[in-house]
């Protein structure tokens, strides 16, 4: 079994049913850990040739618990490590092969402060045709998420790994009748909300002290996280719906 870059066995998803799980089933038992990962989240991944599921004969879909452990592993190493795709296939590959690697990473202290490497790893980053491929979009599509800013590339014109994250839901939205001229006033939400973090960590962010700096960054991260599941239950509470 594959272990976790923090040294875990992959936070029990390896503990799903020995059977084939179709897509639907695997998004519901990675959503405990990945709130955000949807269908064409998963679908990029194997295109990118970082699962192979195998097919019935009509063309769908089936993984197994190593599929699902594997795929997990994936996430994990992008939300966590910052890790390119290219990377992530090469560490996993290599872990299979029972080789020892390392990934340079953000631990934490016993008082809770953080301690980075000397180095961080480059952001994902991949391309207009492959967000196009990865949102299941045309351009005119994106052309009018960029529009509202709902989408925004990188002065190279490529798209980090949280803009393909907000593609694919935008997307996912868009089945249910979401346009994104209605995603406008939570984009002005988010915008406010990352400049109330901003506000609590601006002190930091201008010291001369590099691991200074370095806090504000993981204090950024931390904040984001709270404002996000705040943010989530509220809508939950507003809809009245709550968690079981």
């Amino acid at each position: 079994m594959l272990q976790t870059p923090s040294g875990g066995a992959g936070h029990g998803i390896a503990a799903v049913d020995s059977g084939l799980m179709s897509i639907g089933t695997v998004l519901n038992t990675l959503r405990d850990e990945f709130p955000e990962v949807t269908i064409s989240k998963i679908r990029f991944l194997e295109s990118e040739g970082l699962i192979e599921p195998q097919r019935t004969p009509s063309g769908y879909r089936k993984f197994s618990p190593e599929d699902v452990e594997r795929l997990a592993h994936v996430l994990r190493m992008q939300r966590d490590h910052y890790l390119p795709l290219k990377v992530i296939r090469e560490y996993l590959d290599a872990m299979e092969r029972g080789e020892v690697v390392t990934l340079p990473t953000v631990g934490r202290q016993r008082d809770g402060e953080p301690v980075l490497e000397p180095e961080r790893p480059t952001a994902v980053r991949i391309g207009r045709a492959e967000l196009l491929a990865a949102a299941e979009i045309g351009d005119e599509e994106l052309e009018e998420w960029q529009s509202y800013g709902l989408v925004t590339p990188l002065p190279d014109g490529a798209y980090d790994a949280d803009t393909v994250t907000v593609a694919a839901l935008v997307a996912e939205l868009g089945r249910f009748g979401i346009e994104p001229r209605h995603l406008r006033a939570m984009k002005a939400a988010a915008d406010r909300e990352a400049g109330l973090v901003d506000q609590v960590v601006a002190p930091l962010k201008r010291h001369r002290n590099p691991q200074t700096r370095a806090l504000a960054e993981a204090r950024s991260k931390e904040l984001a996280g709270l404002t996000v599941k705040l943010h989530a239950a509220l809508v939950r509470i507003a809809l009245g719906v709550r968690q079981p």
